[in-house]
């Protein structure tokens, strides 16, 4: 089982290896072969049972939400590995951003209305 701690890396590590090694029988080579069009599909409808599952109450609708949730990330990490984008490339977008309110950060972006 993997390391909790450090599941993402790993997780985006078998992501990254089955883009240079694509298995026949796997989903993600699936994916990987629909392109952006599939994967942003994928995202968008999880995405969506997300926020659905986001508002179920009780513990029910928490593990729902987590198990979504983790549809999610997975989703997203695939198309970040179709891209080529590394997740070490993500966390340090996030780290550059810690000490900045998300108002003056969506002020700062080139395309800020």
């Amino acid at each position: 089982m993997p390391d909790p701690a450090h599941v993402l890396q790993q997780l985006m590590a078998v992501i990254e290896d089955r883009k240079a090694n694509p298995p026949e029988k796997s989903y993600t080579t699936l994916l990987f072969r629909g392109g952006v069009d599939k994967i942003g599909a994928k995202i968008t409808e999880e995405a969506q049972e997300v926020v659905e599952a986001a508002g179920e109450s009780g513990e029910e609708g928490r593990q729902h939400l987590i198990y979504e949730a983790g549809d999610l990330i997975y989703h997203l990490l695939v198309m970040l590995g179709h891209r080529d984008v590394r997740l070490e490339e993500v966390e340090a977008e996030l780290a550059r951003r810690f000490d900045m309110s998300g108002l003056e950060e969506k002020a700062a972006r080139p395309d800020a209305s």
